[in-house]
């Protein structure tokens, strides 16, 4: 099975990355079709729906998996049968995402919203998101039901000079509170990459507090 595109998103690596998409809503990616699939014909009437769906790879994992896996939501401590999770260690490594299509460009080249991928992930497959089969309003949740409560943000250093979407997706990033379950140290500082910049911040009280940035190579 070969890749029929990969993703150009802002996550250098795999902290920070949203665990699910749609929580960064202003987090822009664009979806580049490998040479065999770059062909307008292959998008033909795509423009035509809102959502992807995206099947897709877990490429920095390596090959490790577990029956069980201990899934943040949960705290860390508790553990789960792997197909009973959406874990990026799997026996396949294959992810399922939808995102909001915002436009097909000259290429083609799919401009998608709310994507929960690594830079350079490859993309397997691209359907469309069809709303009266995909959507089950009354489906069960499991330990997913209860929100995760998410953090505020409080820039401590001068923002960059960024579009405001940009910011706005750094925030929505950082809310989701992007450090293991297991760590909860105020004065331990983090690192994340989100191109072009690297952020330094720390969590305490609640609050995402940004410190510093420095721009990337």
């Amino acid at each position: 099975m070969q890749p029929i595109a990969h993703i150009r998103s802002p996550y250098a690596e795999k902290f920070g990355v949203p665990r699910q998409g749609n929580l960064a809503p202003h987090v822009i990616s664009e979806i580049i079709f490998e040479p065999p699939y770059r062909n307008p014909e292959c998008v033909r009437g795509l423009e035509a729906f809102s959502h992807l769906w995206l099947i897709w790879k877990f490429h920095h994992n390596g090959e490790t998996w577990h029956p069980t896996v201990r899934p943040p939501r949960l705290g860390g401590n508790t553990r789960l049968g792997v197909f009973a999770t959406r874990s990026p260690f799997r026996p396949n490594g294959l992810g399922l995402s939808v995102v909001k299509l915002l436009s097909v460009e000259p290429g083609p080249v799919l401009r998608v919203s709310g994507a929960d991928m690594v830079d350079g992930s490859p993309i397997y497959d691209i359907k469309p998101y069809v709303p009266y089969a995909d959507s089950i309003p009354e489906a069960a949740g499991g330990f997913t039901s209860v929100a995760r409560p998410l953090l505020q943000v409080e820039w401590q250093t001068a923002r960059p000079d960024e579009p405001a979407e940009w910011v706005a997706a750094l925030e929505e990033t950082l809310a989701q509170d992007p450090r293991p379950a297991y760590q909860d140290d105020a004065q331990r500082v983090y690192h994340l990459l989100f191109r072009p910049w690297e952020i330094s911040f720390r969590v305490e009280n609640g609050k995402a507090c940004i410190i510093s940035l420095r721009k990337q190579a």
